[in-house]
């Protein structure tokens, strides 16, 4: 190979070594993802007769004062949330299984949640016949869609807040079932 080729070639490899080393630009936001379960010492059909109703989250839940659903259990109904603490939410019903007790609904973004593009879904278990696991699944995006966001709209804020809900309600709902 000739003298300036071999430079150019050279120089064009150092180029391509000096990229390959810088950190890989931000792309913004990944999806999240929270699950959590429970052990509730209930009979399934027990503890799914608590929670199956698309409007029965203020039944159970301790943060929820009200959750009217437009339409039951029908898919597309929606729950409008008002928070004991202050704040709304407004889910959609995006799925319903009697028979394998789960639903599976959408909140709209914004409101009094740190996320956007949230889905989530809940499903009663038996394990066994006097117990039963709940699991709460959901995946979303953080409340700032852009790179560098605020404390309150990170990814760890996010995942906190979601985790809190979750797990206090998976809480109250054990509590709530096994009474006697």
């Amino acid at each position: 190979m000739p003298a300036p080729q071999r430079r150019l070639s050279l120089c064009a490899a150092a180029v391509l070594l000096a990229a390959a080393s810088l950190p890989a630009a931000a792309h913004g936001p990944t999806r999240q993802k929270v699950v959590e379960t429970i052990q509730i010492n209930a009979p399934a059909d027990a503890v799914w007769a608590r929670i199956k109703n698309f409007e029965a989250l203020k039944d159970w839940h301790p943060a929820v004062a009200t959750s009217p659903a437009t339409q039951g259990n029908t898919v597309g109904s929606v729950r409008n949330i008002t928070l004991k603490g202050g704040g709304e939410l407004t889910e959609t019903l995006e799925a319903y299984n009697d028979a394998q007790r789960k639903y599976s609904y959408r909140l709209k973004d914004g409101g009094a949640l740190p996320v956007t593009n949230y889905t989530s879904t809940i499903t009663v278990t038996p394990d066994g016949d006097a117990k039963s696991t709940v699991e709460w699944r959901g995946a979303f995006y953080r409340g700032y869609p852009n790179n560098d966001p605020p404390p309150d709209k990170n990814d760890e804020a996010a995942v906190a807040a979601v985790t809190g809900v979750y797990k206090a309600g998976l809480q109250n709902l054990k509590q709530l079932a096994e009474q006697k």
